[in-house]
Order: C-alpha cells, then structure tokens, then sequence
C-alpha cells in the first residue's frame, strides 16, 4: 500500500447535543467541573448533529490527510449505519480505509456529548473489536492512540508488527492506553520515536501528583524510551525535547472564542507527527501543531475546522511576533 502515514485505533461516531441550559459548577481552581441538569425533567436543546468518523486515530488521519500526507487509518466499525457514515466521511477526507475491518457482529461505536458552551461532556460505551494487523511493511509513521483492547494483547500485535520493521517511527499518543497498568504499557512508550500528551496526561502516566513541574515530567516520559516528547499545557503552552533542548512555544492566539473544543488536543498531537512524518524539524512541528489546534475549536466535533497545509502556512505566516520557539 503507497501510503506515508497510518493512524491505529478505534472510530466512533459523536452525536452532539448543544444543550440550551445547564448548571456548571467548579472547584476554587476551576479545574474539576461538574455539569447539572434537572432530573426527571423534560430538557430542551438547541440542536444535535452527527458527526462521524472521529476518535483520537482517525482524527490524527484525516489532519494528515490534510497536510498533504498520504493516509490510512487501521481500525473496525459495525456493517450499520453508523458504519457506512464513518466510512464515507474517511473516504471523503482523503483517508484510505482497506484496513478497515467491517464487522456484523458488533455494532459500531457511537458517542452522545452534551455541548454547553465551548465545552462538553462525553457518554461513551467501549467495545472489544476483532483487529487484524497487517503481513504487510508498513510506512514510514504509524500513530498508536486509544486502541481499544481490554486484555492489551493487540498492543503486543502492533509491536511485533513494528519490531519487524525497526525503520518505522512510532508516533504514540496515549488514550485508553493511559489505564493500562505500567507493565503492559511501558513496551509501548520504549517502542515510540514521539509521545505527545498534556500535562495531566504526563501525570498518570508517570505516577504522579499533580502540579508536577513540566520539565520533570517530559524528563521522566523521556526515560521511558521515546526520542521526542511533547507535553501541552493548556494556556501556559507546549513544551517539547529531542533529548538534547527543552522547547516551548504559546498558545496560537484564537482568532474569536472557541465554539467547541473536541478533537483539539487530536489536532496538536496530528499535526506536530504529521510535520516530523513531511520532514520538519521539531521546532517547525513544535510551531505547526497549536495553529490546527486553534483552527480546530471554531469547529464541531474531532476533525471539522482542520487545515490544509498551505492554509495552515497561511496562518503561521501572519503570526504575532511573541509567537515563537523558545528554548529553555
């Protein structure tokens, strides 16, 4: 298969409620949030759309895509409607599907999110699916995120599949991997040439407790095995390491509020891989990756909002001044 770039795990669809009244309440940090809704109520709503094909790897897909990378995403959906959607809009997006598994017996993955605001709140149920890995070499990048295997059996697939062909970079960012116990997911951050998580990611990842300085915590990830890291941090920024520099760079200012922020920590990990998979250096990823962010969240749902290469060049090119790479 001719292909640069292959994303690895789950797809779901996301129907999105956009509810027209709420309670949030948070704590004094306002960091842990709840959102409250009258029970044994009738609640309106403003609006809901669908939108399919999202999840952390076909997200980072169809980002790749976009950049200009040629792209397949490797995964399963059901033979139902919610299938047949998730393969048009791959399709539609430029992704190529022949390593989609369509199965009839378990029913494709669907998603409720109640939106208010700009954020959201995500009713998930996981399935088990029957993964098949490829004979085949693969590309030059694969993306590991939220493969969605209970007993993490898959996982050793994927990495003998890998091990098999040591010129492939594993691009890794942790999603359901992120409860795995240390043991079966510590092969996978040795195995990785990039992981890319934020700070409270960083966090459970290594065991520790929170307001953890960043540095320590890319210092620690690095330990493990990958050759770059990066960890994001909401407004303070992203830092990365290629193991010899420590580099930040702040947020891209958003051009108006965001209206919804699914899918934007997908759109920085995507696009900071999918600038190394192109042959940019970590500091020209490092400053790609929080502009398809920002472009990401005047959108809804995991991928709509997502640029092209020469309109996301277009937006690094009016950048502010103060928007750079410092090292640290």
């Amino acid at each position: 298969m001719d292909i640069d770039f292959l994303a690895i795990g789950d797809v779901t669809t996301d129907t999105f409620i956009r509810l027209s009244d709420a309670k949030i309440s948070c704590d004094a940090k306002g960091e842990a949030c709840t959102i409250t809704l009258p029970w044994a109520a009738k609640i309106s709503y403003e609006f809901a759309v669908d939108v399919a094909a999202v999840g952390n790897a076909p997200n980072a897909a169809i980002s790749a895509a976009r950049l200009g990378l040629k792209t397949s995403l490797l995964s399963v959906t059901g033979i139902d409607q919610w299938g047949d959607l998730n393969i048009a809009t791959l399709k539609q997006n430029a992704v190529n599907t022949d390593l989609i598994v369509r199965t009839p017996d378990i029913p494709s993955n669907h998603d409720y999110v109640l939106w208010y605001g700009a954020d959201r709140t995500i009713i998930r149920k996981y399935s088990t699916f029957p993964y098949k890995i490829p004979d085949s070499k693969p590309p030059a990048f694969v993306y590991l995120s939220s493969l969605g295997d209970e007993s993490g059996a898959l996982h050793e697939k994927v990495l003998e599949w890998l091990k098999t062909y040591p010129e492939t970079k594993l691009i890794f960012q942790p999603g359901r991997e992120l409860a795995l116990p240390k043991e079966r997911s510590a092969p996978l951050y040795a195995a990785s040439y990039a992981c890319i998580c934020n700070k409270e990611e960083a966090e459970l990842i290594l065991g520790l407790s929170p307001d953890q300085d960043v540095k320590t915590l890319i210092q620690g990830i690095q330990a493990l095995g990958p050759s770059i890291v990066v960890v994001t941090n909401g407004p303070d920024g992203a830092y990365a390491s290629d193991g010899a520099r420590l580099l930040k760079v702040p947020m891209y200012p958003d051009p108006k509020p965001p209206y919804e922020r699914t899918g934007a920590g997908d759109a920085f990990a995507s696009t900071f891989a999918s600038a190394l998979a192109l042959g940019k250096s970590v500091d020209e990823a490092l400053l790609w990756a929080p502009i398809n962010a920002a472009a990401k969240v005047q959108k809804i749902g995991g991928h709509e909002g997502l640029l092209t290469r020469e309109e996301l060049e277009a937006w690094l090119a009016k950048a502010p001044p103060e928007y750079r790479i410092e090292t640290l």
